[in-house]
């Protein structure tokens, strides 16, 4: 109930007259800009939520190089949900995410992803930077950024990638062609 409320009101009310025009996907998926907004948005607010707020542009302006990298799928949507699926066991016509395979850890974490009642306002903030974002109001702070990590653990495909910046307590790299 409180994810259709803060869907509804925080990002229905910052998409401006003419802005909901949709776009069709790499993958032919049909993806409104309501839609891709609320996705980064999500992803803003699972991955950045204890950061500053220039951390959660960072997150979600990963989140748009990806998208305008043809390495990655060609929507918001489809780079926050990437990773490998598996049917369900209640339907085995419905795919489901495999839990800690995700290229974002709170998609298939296997945890609720209802945004907690007390953290609305920050919910609210994520949706403003997803708008902005998605909309080309904010420059790329992160020189590029493809990956980010926390700066508590060293994934062995850091070694690999070109470092740009830390913004609090992310680290973040471009994928060099």
């Amino acid at each position: 109930m409180i994810k259709q409320l803060v869907l509804s009101v925080a990002v229905l009310t910052m998409i401006p007259s003419g802005s909901e025009s949709a776009s069709i996907a790499e993958a032919g998926e049909y993806h409104s800009a309501l839609t891709e907004q609320v996705c980064l948005a999500n992803n803003i607010y699972w991955e950045a939520r204890n950061q500053t707020e220039e951390g959660m542009i960072g997150v979600g302006l990963v989140v748009r190089n990806r998208v305008n990298d043809n390495r990655f799928p060609h929507s918001y949507c489809e780079v926050v949900h990437e990773g490998p699926t598996r049917p369900s066991w209640r339907n085995p016509d419905t795919r489901i995410p495999v839990k800690h395979r995700c290229q974002f850890s709170w998609y298939c974490d296997g945890k609720s992803d209802d945004i907690r009642s007390n953290e609305l306002d920050i919910y609210a903030i994520a949706s403003d930077i997803a708008h902005r974002i998605y909309s080309g109001d904010i420059t790329d702070i992160t020189n590029g950024a493809t990956h980010y990590h926390a700066d508590y653990v060293i994934p062995a495909w850091a070694a690999t990638k070109i470092k740009t910046i830390q913004i609090d307590n992310h680290i973040f790299y471009r994928w060099e062609f």
